[in-house]
């Protein structure tokens, strides 16, 4: 773990760290402190997705993509990590495959298509 300000202190203290960086529109300092916390507790999902936020907004889109890979794995019914991976495979130019999330993503928010 890192001894430097964005490892420093507990998990809850650098979680509330990172939702400040996060909500401040710093979005490489949030994912400094959440991948410390993702590393220590790789099966919540909570800072994965946030971390995976955080990749998206600074446009490191291929590490987005990872995370998002990662939760949708352990969690097919995650509804924004699979909103979140369609529009970070658009982002990339991958549009075909970023279809079915987005189709899926849309049936877990109950938006079905009229026929």
């Amino acid at each position: 773990m890192e001894t430097t300000y964005y490892g420093h202190g507990t998990p809850a203290e650098r979680w509330e760290r990172a939702r400040m960086f996060f909500d401040a529109k710093d979005y490489y300092a949030a994912a400094r402190v959440l991948k410390g916390l993702v590393d220590e507790a790789p099966e919540q999902t909570g800072p994965r997705l946030l971390l995976a936020r955080a990749y998206y907004h600074s446009a490191q889109l291929h590490r987005a993509e990872a995370e998002l890979a990662t939760i949708v794995e352990r969690d097919p019914v995650e509804h924004y990590a699979r909103l979140l991976l369609g529009r970070t495979l658009q982002r990339q130019g991958r549009a075909a495959e970023a279809e079915p999330h987005l189709r899926i993503a849309s049936a877990l928010a109950g938006d079905f298509a009229e026929l």
